[in-house]
């Protein structure tokens, strides 16, 4: 393999791209978009910009959360909640 074919390898497996997500359902598109436009959210911060049910965004979460487009880590000023944001850099494709 040569250099230029590892260092696609590479990037290409580093960062997930809008593409990962394309099979998902509508919400987690939306979620997706919502983490897009706005740095990090809470769970409940998600629901309020999506307008969708606090059970539908979590697992939307969840499914994000499995293919890497999205990641967590805990809010410092609440220990109890989440706190999420998008894990894709590149321009968005059709989704």
């Amino acid at each position: 393999m040569s250099q230029t074919q590892q260092i696609a390898a590479t990037e290409s497996t580093s960062t997930p791209g809008w593409d990962a997500i394309a099979d998902h359902p509508p919400s987690a598109k939306l979620v997706a978009k919502v983490l897009e436009y706005n740095d990090a959210l809470t769970q409940s911060q998600i629901a309020e910009h999506s307008k969708l049910p606090g059970r539908t965004v979590r697992y939307a979460l969840g499914r994000l959360e499995e293919v890497d487009v999205v990641e967590s880590r805990p809010s410092f000023r609440d220990a109890r909640k989440r706190v999420y944001s998008l894990a894709i850099e590149d321009d968005p494709g059709p989704v």
